[in-house]
């Protein structure tokens, strides 16, 4: 029996993530869905994901129109271009679903995420983490003399790069909001 084949950036510890070289390319996109605010509509989107054994890698939902009682999900998810258009189908097939944006598709669009981190420090590795928090724009919304909670907004990558950055320096525990996005333009 000939050994597996497997291609950089998979596990040979699981067969989920063994990759088909004939495969498509996973790509991650942006869905923004309006949807009416009433009970259960949040867990049948979320059941029509894990149902299908489709993954939510971001997850923000609040309620848009009061008046109108309706909400806006924005989900970020990665799949093959047929699952997402599959999961797009889908999704607009759901009696309370009243519109499905693709943004990643549709054109440029702005995307921002809220984190907190909690970093504890003294000396030096204190006064490296200010440092770092003032070039990424990070407040300071917490202080005591052993930690620092900081808040930041922007870009998923630029707040995976404070993290990996606060690490050494004693990063505690971070909570972060998920990806809120709207489309650029006056459409």
């Amino acid at each position: 029996m000939s050994p597996l084949k497997i291609k950089k950036g998979t596990s040979k510890h699981s067969a989920y993530d063994l990759k088909d070289p004939n495969a498509d390319l996973i790509e991650t996109h942006t869905l923004a869905v309006l949807v009416t605010n009433e009970a259960g509509v949040l867990a049948r989107v979320i059941g029509l994901f894990s149902g299908r054994g489709y993954n939510i890698d971001s997850l923000t939902v609040a309620e848009v129109d009061h008046e109108g009682h309706r909400s806006r999900i924005t989900i970020v998810t990665t799949g093959t271009p047929a699952v997402i258009t599959q999961i797009k189908a889908q999704l607009g097939r759901m009696v309370p679903v009243h519109d499905v944006h693709d943004l990643t598709e549709e054109g440029s669009s702005v995307e921002r995420e809220l984190a907190l981190f909690k970093v504890a420090g003294t000396g030096e590795k204190r006064v490296e983490a200010l440092r770092l928090a003032d070039i990424f724009r990070a407040n300071v919304v917490d202080s005591t003399l052993e930690s620092f909670v900081f808040e930041m907004t922007g870009t998923s990558e630029k707040i995976d790069a404070f993290a990996d950055l606060m690490h050494p320096l004693g990063l505690l525990e971070q909570a972060r909001t998920g990806v809120a996005a709207l489309a650029r333009g006056s459409k």
